[in-house]
């Protein structure tokens, strides 16, 4: 046994130290400018397109059909502006116009004509221009932040002088080389349609990160532009975009060994982090999360399942606490099975010792690891202050809308008080209130807040207990409840109608006193004054030891091609579809059928209930075009490519350049692939392009979006 797991280690380290090597199809996530030296493989895995036809600032290529919203990315489908993301990404944006009256949630929804799409607000699209390798002329200054940062704007500046892009200077390699991004981001995007979530949450919680999936995620949006075409607010007169490039969509289906890229805005990864800061994140940091979430979870769905009001209220919401909530269970569970920390050790003892082999060596890198070791040791205090403040503190609705109101706060407490000043921030701050409190059930608060902010004082060894929470646990005994009983009685901050009213007439005298304010204040002092400091410190330590370390591990390697952690900047990672082995005598295909989704049918789940229109469909058999070959609605199908975070609604290409899927989810068996990554388990699941076009064309009777796609036999 032991053997084998020597072997085993041995085999995943070869996988990490070779994380970036060419030869490898399927690990890492690419920089789009750097594609020819992944060209070849990709063609050897099937691609059919140049380089340059993915990428290219000199005339229109696929990036241009690349979508990020911020939050999760999408792809553009006709040249009228139309795209494509995930349901979940705009889960957000439906549950807001969803009412009892109108519950979009439940059954849908789909703009008959342009004029009845909905703006989705807080939403915006940004369309990559360019990027350029600017880490030559930054490098001089790393070791001065300040000149860092002036360098960086004056890159900004010259990149957006005399047009209406966008720019942005980000770090790769933890601070090693830098890139400037240049983008096209336009604020008026529209709700254009989406499935009921019984076919685009289909499976639920119980399915989420699971395999196999029958999931109809997706969603449809629109892009509007001023009628020059260029990018501007909301408004009536404005058109739709008219894309440099959109993507044609495949029919033809996918077979395992098909080529497969995914193109889209990863949002974080940590490859080459530390064995020291794998281990705080096992030991402490999620189980931490685990637990305060699913005490927040168990108590906003027992009030969800009472309420049809509070269900619409907090759908968005319990749907973002709980993604990761079973993603960090999965990924404690995956770190373990890969021996994750013993890996990273043994990467560490090999740089150690190559190191240590050359004098040269050792005084620029022989001080890195330590300086690791001993900043994680101090970090860990901090860090379980932090989660604690983060989950279950502000976790608390009233305390994290309370942090709305501090520059208000600071207005009125000036010596002089500007009150043009202070009216303008009032109504500034009064549309807010309303979106705020239309999703805002003050009962579910109430519990949430008994319950968290109790936990939190229970968890924290009592050295870090911030001393306003002894108090208040000195004068309730402890009875976190009746706290809450006063809180919720006496705060503006609970009901709109307080709120609104205090707007109308603030006082710093009203809002100082107000005891939900007085909270929040009182912990951002004790963190600004008893946590920041030391907390800034040692993560500036590990960002040092970090940046020192990767430098190394890169010239240790310098024959293979690394990658860089994903930061939300466009990527692109490629692959073939692919079935695979979860554990001993079961093998999952690549692909699940409709047939699935009757299997799985629960009428008193709610996780599982079937249209009554998918299901007469399914029964007739009335597939239109969308049919595999095998007569069946392929639902969503399996690849190999490396994605994460913010991928949600990433376009899945085929070899010729064509939309085959939408990616949307990863796989239990490789939760851990934020941090190291699984050759043998991870896997991207994504639905099939064809069940969309099904959904749109049969259940949703949205011919005319069809009619606007381009549509490969």
């Amino acid at each position: 046994m032991k053997q084998f797991q020597k072997l085993f280690i041995a085999f995943v380290t070869a996988i990490i130290l070779a994380g970036s090597a060419p030869v490898k199809a399927d690990e890492g996530m690419w920089l789009l400018m750097y594609l020819n030296k992944n060209y070849e493989q990709m063609r050897k895995l099937g691609l059919k397109l140049s380089a340059d036809d993915i990428y290219s600032i000199n005339h229109s290529s696929i990036k241009d059909a690349i979508v990020s919203l911020r939050f999760c990315s999408a792809e553009l489908v006709s040249p009228d502006g139309l795209m494509l993301t995930n349901h979940h990404c705009g889960y957000e944006t439906i549950q807001y116009y969803s009412s009892v009256d109108h519950d979009y949630l439940t059954n849908g929804f789909y703009a008959k004509t342009k004029a009845d799409e909905l703006p989705a607000d807080g939403v915006d699209a940004s369309i990559l221009i360019r990027m350029d390798d600017v880490t030559e002329r930054l490098k001089a200054y790393a070791d001065d932040p300040m000149t860092l940062m002036q360098e960086k704007n004056k890159i900004i500046e010259e990149a957006t002088t005399s047009n209406y892009y966008r720019a942005e200077v980000d770090e790769m390699f933890d601070g090693n080389q830098y890139f400037l991004f240049v983008y096209e981001t336009f604020p008026d995007v529209r709700l254009v349609g989406a499935p009921p979530s019984a076919i685009g949450k289909f499976g639920g919680d119980t399915d989420n990160w699971e395999w196999p999936r029958q999931t109809g995620d997706f969603s449809i949006m629109r892009i509007y532009t001023a009628p020059d075409g260029s990018p501007a607010p909301y408004s009536k007169d404005n058109v739709p975009y008219h894309p440099r490039h959109f993507l044609p969509i495949s029919l033809k289906g996918v077979e395992t060994g098909d080529f497969a890229m995914i193109m889209g805005f990863p949002g974080r990864t940590d490859r080459y982090r530390s064995s020291f800061g794998i281990n705080l994140d096992q030991s402490q940091s999620n189980p931490a999360r685990v637990k305060i979430r699913g005490e927040r979870l168990s108590i906003i769905k027992n009030d969800m399942d009472s309420d049809e009001s509070i269900r619409i209220k907090y759908a968005a919401k319990y749907s973002q606490v709980s993604n990761y909530y079973k993603y960090f269970i999965g990924q404690d569970e995956g770190l373990a099975r890969l021996h994750t920390v013993n890996v990273k050790q043994d990467i560490e003892k090999d740089f150690t010792k190559w190191v240590n082999a050359d004098q040269q060596r050792k005084d620029k890198y022989g001080d890195a690891l330590n300086q690791l070791q001993n900043a994680y040791a101090q970090y860990q205090t901090y860090d379980l202050f932090f989660q604690y403040m983060v989950e279950a503190y502000f976790g608390v609705e009233i305390e994290s809308f309370a942090l709305q109101f501090r520059g208000l706060n600071q207005a009125l407490s000036a010596d002089t008080v500007d009150m043009d000043k202070v009216q303008g921030m009032v109504e500034q701050m009064k549309p807010a209130v309303e979106d705020y409190f239309k999703d805002y059930n003050q009962a579910t608060d109430k519990k949430v807040f008994a319950a968290l902010i109790g936990m939190m004082y229970d968890d924290l060894p009592a050295d870090q207990r911030p001393e306003f929470m002894v108090a208040l646990n000195k004068k309730y005994k402890g009875n976190w409840a009746k706290l809450a009983s006063k809180v919720y009685t006496k705060s503006f901050l609970a009901s709109k109608k307080a709120t609104l009213a205090f707007l109308d007439h603030p006082t710093l005298k009203v809002m100082q006193k107000d005891p939900g304010f007085s909270m929040m204040s009182d912990m951002l002092d004790h963190y600004f004054t008893k946590i920041l400091p030391g907390f800034r410190a040692l993560r500036a330590q590990i960002s040092e030891g970090r940046k020192t370390y990767l430098a190394g591990l890169m010239e240790m390697h310098s024959n293979r091609f690394f990658y860089p952690d994903a930061n939300s900047t466009e990527r692109l990672t490629y692959g073939t579809v692919r079935d695979y082995y979860p554990r001993d005598g079961v093998k999952y295909l690549h692909f699940t059928t409709l047939d699935g989704v009757m299997e799985k049918e629960n009428p008193d789940n709610e996780e599982f209930i079937v249209p009554a229109k998918l299901k007469q469909l399914w029964q007739k058999k009335d597939y239109g075009p969308y049919a595999d070959k095998d007569g069946r609605i392929h639902t969503d199908f399996l690849t190999d490519n490396d994605i994460t975070g913010g991928n949600s609604g990433s376009s899945v290409i085929n070899a010729n350049g064509e939309l085959i899927g939408i990616a949307f989810d990863g796989n239990w068996e490789a939760m851990t692939g934020d941090l190291i990554y699984d050759d043998e388990y991870k896997r991207t699941i994504s639905v099939d392009i064809r069940y969309v076009l099904f959904v749109i064309d049969k259940v949703m009777g949205a011919k005319n979006l069809i009619n606007e796609m381009t549509l490969v036999e």
